[in-house]
């Protein structure tokens, strides 16, 4: 079987700067309990999960971070 190789392009509609996080200040979730790590960048909300801090970070507006957070209150996620 042949290898192949997919470029990954910007999703449609995807407005967020490509951010620079190797100086970002982590804090974590949950006083540190929990498995997820925010950090504030550029008025952007950044998330990752602090097992794997090399892997992507997910990118949230102010906007977005309120929806998120709210929805995870009435548990519509679970973030343990």
């Amino acid at each position: 079987m042949a290898e192949s190789t997919t470029q990954q392009r910007p999703l449609t509609g995807w407005d967020k700067p490509d951010l620079d996080l190797s100086n970002a200040q982590w804090q974590s979730s949950s006083r540190g309990l929990g498995d997820v790590q925010i950090a504030f960048v550029e008025g952007f909300i950044a998330m990752r999960n602090s097992g794997r801090p090399e892997s992507p970070s997910l990118i949230f507006t102010p906007a977005e971070w309120g929806a998120f957070v709210s929805g995870a209150r009435e548990g519509e996620f679970d973030l343990t």
